[in-house]
């Protein structure tokens, strides 16, 4: 006998920001809806921005916020369209949650808090049920789907059984760290994930350089900041890059302009004939860089005694200073690169194509954006467009 469903049930795997959502425009609809996550819901939402909640990015054209997605760009123009920058702002106000933007077109609640962020979402969709259980398998019936789940017993990894449930329809959101057994299991395709927006691993070592930032630094057609880390680099000129680079094989060089502003290093020389060349550099780079650039040469030596050789070969090490990549810096990743392929899912209503009614949204998804707002709009507009389908 087929099952029986009330009120066209739907079943949402992970209470993360897509998962919630999605939910919030569902029950606007007047769904039925179950949220199920192994964890506390919404609980990624709370390191974003650093705790403050970077919502979304002052991106308004729809092709140029798109161009922002190492993975995903072609696929978020049409959900992008239906769902923009202009459209979260609309979607937070209409939750009471008003937002400012930064200088670097970050947008942030005025609360500066993610925590209560998180709070008014989980307040607006209280009618949904959330349920603390792990979905481990999803089958396809008559009429629907069968979820099974694994509970377990509060504030402990200690199993209490297995439960069945069954829906009408079921939505995919389990962010970029899992979910993706259950979606092969049903023969969609995944590609293999990576960590992205993480630090990397370097073959030299930064230790005494560890907590150094340098500012507006140039790499891979990128400026921003560099960190020096006991492990390698960091900072958001990393993240960027290392979500350029998800795919590529280790290890790699890296080349970085650490002061593109120093151009005419001679004309410093001249003007402080008598300086020592690590304190002209000193105007221009952090103490503990120069010293790591000037290690081959005589840092005490005064500006009129360096000749135009050693000048050149101090400007190259400025200019072209490589770093040799070894690797991410494991369990530091934000986002990852990789999940559902794109060519599975219908851009249009984030269904699934081969399977009727059953759905992907959020970073399960392989799409994943730089630093800035980027991947929560990812989350927040695939959710629009998924509701927006099941309620038509």
């Amino acid at each position: 006998m087929a099952q029986e469903f009330n009120n066209n049930p739907i079943a949402i795997i992970g209470a993360g920001a897509s998962g919630c959502i999605c939910a919030y425009y569902l029950l606007k609809k007047g769904f039925e809806v179950t949220l199920f996550d192994k964890g506390s819901p919404l609980r990624t939402l709370l390191p974003t921005g650093g705790g403050r909640c970077n919502l979304a990015h002052a991106e308004y054209d729809f092709k140029e916020l798109a161009h922002n997605y190492p993975r995903g760009e072609k696929f978020l123009y049409s959900i992008f369209s239906k769902f923009s920058t202009a459209d979260t702002l609309e979607l937070f106000e209409e939750m009471g949650i008003e937002t400012y933007v930064q200088e670097n077109g970050r947008i942030f609640p005025n609360s500066n808090s993610a925590k209560e962020v998180r709070e008014t979402i989980l307040k607006q969709i209280s009618k949904a049920q959330i349920l603390q259980e792990n979905v481990i398998e999803i089958s396809v019936i008559d009429n629907g789907f069968k979820l099974i789940t694994e509970k377990y017993s509060s504030n402990t990894t200690e199993k209490k059984g297995k439960s069945s449930y069954f829906f009408s329809k079921v939505i995919i959101a389990t962010g970029g760290h899992s979910g993706y057994k259950l979606a092969q299991d049903l023969g969609i395709k995944i590609i293999n994930p990576k960590p992205s927006l993480v630090g990397l691993n370097t073959e030299e070592s930064f230790k005494e350089l560890s907590g150094t930032v340098i500012k507006n630094v140039k790499s891979n057609g990128i400026t921003d900041d560099l960190l020096f880390t006991h492990f390698g680099i960091s900072g958001p000129l990393t993240y960027t890059i290392s979500s350029i680079k998800a795919f590529d094989k280790v290890p790699y060089e890296l080349t970085f302009d650490l002061c593109a502003d120093l151009d005419n290093l001679q004309d410093k020389l001249n003007t402080f004939p008598h300086k020592e060349i690590k304190n002209i550099l000193t105007d221009f780079l952090p103490q503990k860089v120069v010293k790591l650039i000037l290690k081959d040469f005589d840092e005490t030596q005064k500006a009129h005694k360096i000749d135009g050789k050693t000048r050149d070969l101090i400007l190259e090490k400025i200019h072209n200073f490589k770093i040799n990549i070894t690797g991410t810096n494991k369990g530091e990743e934000t986002v990852t690169a990789g999940g559902i392929d794109l060519d599975e899912i219908n851009p249009k209503t984030m269904e699934v194509k081969k399977i009727a009614n059953i759905y992907a949204i959020g970073e399960v998804l392989n799409i994943d954006g730089f630093c800035g707002g980027f991947n929560l709009q990812n989350a927040w507009s695939t959710a629009y467009v998924c509701s927006s389908a099941i309620a038509k």
